[in-house]
């Protein structure tokens, strides 16, 4: 699944160390839609060297590619949306052309290497 729109949070870093050792990092960001009625999304990167590598910053239009995972835990049902691709857009670009402006960039493409979790994994969420 893929979604397009404009970063508008970027929520602080977690982490920790799972019950068998293994530290663990995550961030989540939230990502707005450009429809005519905008919807937001709150999306998680997993893994400190993938967020690293797609440094997402607030302002930038991006398409995720992203699976959606459900879990149940106590009785309770929680869903992630796990990013596994990041596009960075140009859209906007043309639209000003101020005398300094730079064209922008090719697009740059984040494919972590990493499997989806594991839903057997000893974390609640």
């Amino acid at each position: 699944m893929e979604i397009t729109g404009k970063i508008i949070a970027v929520l602080p870093e977690q982490g920790g160390v799972s019950k068998i050792g293994n530290e663990w990092k995550k961030q989540e960001y939230v990502l707005e839609t450009h429809d005519q009625y905008p919807k937001k999304v709150c999306f998680q990167l997993f893994g400190n060297d993938k967020i690293e590598q797609a440094a997402i910053q607030t302002g930038e239009d991006l398409t995720i590619h992203f699976d959606i995972e459900s879990r149940e835990y106590n009785g309770r049902w929680f869903t992630n949306i796990n990013a596994w691709k990041v596009e960075r857009t140009n859209t906007g670009a043309a639209a000003a052309t101020p005398d300094n402006f730079m064209p922008a960039a090719e697009p740059v493409s984040f494919v972590p290497d990493f499997p989806p979790p594991n839903p057997t994994d000893d974390l609640p969420f």
